[in-house]
């Protein structure tokens, strides 16, 4: 028999079983502990490729000179891609199998001078697990994930991450963000007549200049909050090469042939891949110190090659400064070009003060 001719191979396929990847619903327990297999060594080569085309150009991360003048004795990684090289090996076995992601939160730095050449160990635990009220077909299952240094076995970075996953009977998904159902925001948590009157723009990048914009605020109907004028568009590097680069494997962000029957029509981006965009275009009107963590993270609509994101931030609080920087608590919403959002989350960051 000939294997390679084309109706006697498809005849073969239509009878071959897929050894599938990824695990449903029910192979999960509360309190299972899951040692996620790869590790990445994080690479200097993947940091500066990360950074570059997600606009994160802050020389903290690309200079000596500039390392050092904020106390770091090199220029470390980048904590965007620390966030994606971690969560990049946990897709196997936990969210391969599809299903939306609902959120993430409790992101947080335990190293901030986290060196290139680092080898990670990954593994995450779950917390809880549940029905899915709206998707009988699907259970919602929420871990929490660290990265650590295998070298030293310090914690790195940890985070919760909420998903539905597939039960063993799945229907096909993108994987992607939830457009209804279970999501973690509040659907009356609803901007409304809440919008304030007018807005108020810092005159600089420094602490001072957002504890003056949120004191100038304070006193009328204002909020601080502001655009940034850069965009990117999303194409096959951002899209394809930057998860793959994370070991993340999940179809969704490489496998067309999949994704055209989906809701989103075409592979989707990786969510930390548009996070870190809409971060870098916050970072750049901003002289960060230090990065603190996130919360709330989530993803609201499908973003696809072809589409450009854009950043807008709100300042929400500014406090505990003393010469070198102060702790900044920001409003994240990264948005495309037609103005929908796509991910938004609060950051706490320490923002140097002006020297």
């Amino acid at each position: 028999m000939d294997y390679t001719d084309t109706e006697t191979f498809q005849t073969i396929l239509e009878q071959t079983e897929t050894r599938e990847k990824g695990n449903c619903f029910e192979d999960f327990t509360e309190g299972q502990t899951i040692d996620h297999a790869p590790g990445l060594t994080l690479s200097n080569y993947a940091n500066e490729l990360w950074a570059s085309q997600t606009l994160n150009h802050d020389p903290i991360y690309w200079r000596t000179d500039a390392a050092r003048e904020v106390g770091f004795e090199e220029p470390p990684v980048h904590p965007d891609y620390l966030v994606a090289a971690v969560m990049g090996p946990t897709v196997e076995d936990l969210s391969e199998k599809g299903g939306y992601f609902l959120g993430r939160t409790n992101l947080r730095y335990h190293q901030q001078d986290v060196a290139p050449g680092t080898e990670l160990r990954v593994s995450s635990t779950v917390q809880g697990k549940k029905a899915s009220s709206s998707r009988p077909e699907y259970g919602i299952v929420t871990w929490e994930t660290e990265g650590i240094d295998a070298e030293t076995g310090e914690a790195l970075l940890s985070y919760e991450r909420t998903n539905m996953i597939p039960r063993r009977e799945p229907v096909a998904t993108d994987g992607g963000q939830a457009t209804d159902g279970e999501t973690m925001e509040d659907p009356e948590d609803d901007a409304g007549d809440d919008t304030p009157a007018e807005f108020v723009t810092p005159d600089g990048p420094y602490f001072e200049d957002l504890q003056a914009a949120l004191d100038e605020a304070a006193d009328r109907d204002a909020a601080v909050a502001y655009r940034h004028e850069r965009g990117r568009t999303m194409d096959d590097v951002l899209v394809a090469t930057l998860p793959l680069m994370t070991l993340n494997t999940a179809k969704q962000h490489h496998n067309v042939d999949v994704m055209g029957d989906s809701p989103s029509g075409d592979i989707v981006a990786y969510g930390d891949v548009t996070r870190s965009v809409a971060l870098g275009h916050a970072r750049s009107d901003e002289a960060t110190y230090r990065e603190i963590g996130c919360d709330d993270e989530r993803f609201h609509t499908f973003v696809t090659p072809g589409d450009t994101v854009y950043g807008f931030t709100r300042v929400l609080d500014a406090g505990d400064a003393d010469e070198t920087a102060g702790t900044v608590t920001f409003e994240h919403i990264a948005f495309n070009q037609r103005d929908e959002p796509v991910y938004s989350g609060t950051r706490r960051a320490r923002i140097q003060t002006r020297n």
